[in-house]
């Protein structure tokens, strides 16, 4: 079978490998779908630490079941998430379960760029294969894992009743979380964003505004207008340059929080004005990843109706096109979600 693979530092490949088998409490699944992640785009870059396998947002059919595992059948449309923790440790029960050490070394194998991929056990036993609603389309699916990614970081910062919030980086992950706040109550959200294609998908999903960030002052602008001049709840930071998290710091308000979202590149420094942020009083709280009960929260709004995400999708390319669907993914001007396709799309 195919598969795509890191290839050195700027190239994505496909190469050969035997067809997965499931052991004792395993799955293998067949792939329709992956999308292509800003993290897999660092990957390709370079500037990730852990550049390990690519393809982490994968949707698919159960084509093999292990003996042992339970609540899954053949055929099942399933989502499957690529790191699970392993709920024991002392970084767990603080519930800080995405920096456990555990949860990075699990994975899909061999990555979510595959026809077909290997579930290990651990992620098995730990309900990281989920089932998908017949209402939830292979598309919707494909981004469930971003989407929960954005909703953690919700949770994690305690979103006041009736927010203003402002996501500065609107790609895909930017746009989702743009939409969650909304369907959790956010009163206004902004965003800043490059792409026009980007900013118009944000204005028709979610966003009250949103500005170019090369027009010198105009978020602040924005912000001002929505806020009487107090500046927002919280100021997401969706993209990785340290100018980008300064920025969010000027625009919060007096007690507000700045969520590091976006994934900075390795070395990057905050040059900000600690003693400023110190007498406003202003919370940095980063977010990474997710884990499965977030996953299943997301997928109960995605069933529901309540939130929609397949229109983010611009770009359905075949797995034998991946050197393309990198590139696309790419382009922020060109595509606001790529997704690879499988043999079970």
């Amino acid at each position: 079978m195919r598969f795509g693979r890191l290839a050195g530092p700027g190239r994505v490949e496909l190469a050969e490998a035997p067809v997965p088998h499931a052991g004792v409490g395993e799955v293998v699944v067949s792939l329709a779908a992956c999308g292509v992640c800003g993290t897999d785009l660092e990957k390709l870059r370079g500037n990730y630490r852990s550049a390990g396998l690519i393809g982490h947002e994968p949707v698919g059919r159960v084509s093999q079941l292990g003996s042992g595992v339970e609540g899954l059948s053949l055929g099942d449309r399933v989502f499957v998430h690529h790191h699970v923790p392993c709920y024991a440790c002392e970084v767990c029960a603080r519930g800080d379960y995405t920096f456990c050490p555990t949860y990075a070394k699990t994975n899909i194998d061999p990555g979510g760029f595959a026809e077909s991929f290997r579930v290990p056990q651990e992620n098995v036993s730990r309900k990281a294969v989920l089932r998908l609603s017949d209402s939830v389309d292979w598309e919707s699916g494909a981004l469930l894992e971003p989407a929960a990614c954005a909703y953690t970081a919700i949770r994690k910062v305690g979103l006041p009743e009736h927010a203003t919030a402002f996501v500065l980086g609107l790609g895909p992950v930017g746009l989702l979380y743009g939409r969650l706040l909304r369907s959790l109550g956010a009163a206004w959200v902004g965003g800043t964003e490059v792409s026009p294609l980007r900013r118009a998908a944000a204005e028709r999903g979610g966003f009250d505004v949103t500005v170019d960030p090369r027009e010198a002052g105009a978020a602040r602008a924005a912000v001002d207008r929505a806020t009487g001049g107090r500046g927002v709840d919280l100021a997401v930071v969706a993209v990785g340059p340290p100018s980008v998290a300064r920025d969010a710091t000027q625009i919060v308000r007096r007690g507000g929080t700045v969520n590091l979202f976006g994934l900075p590149e390795a070395g990057s420094r905050l040059d900000a004005d600690l003693q400023d942020l110190y007498l406003r009083g202003v919370r940095l709280i980063p977010s990474y990843a997710t884990t499965e009960p977030d996953i299943v929260e997301v997928h109960r709004r995605l069933a529901s109706g309540d939130l929609r995400v397949s229109d983010l999708i611009t770009h359905r390319i075949p797995l034998d096109r991946l050197d393309e669907a990198f590139r696309l993914a790419g382009r922020p001007d060109e595509a606001v979600k790529v997704v690879v396709t499988g043999p079970a799309w």
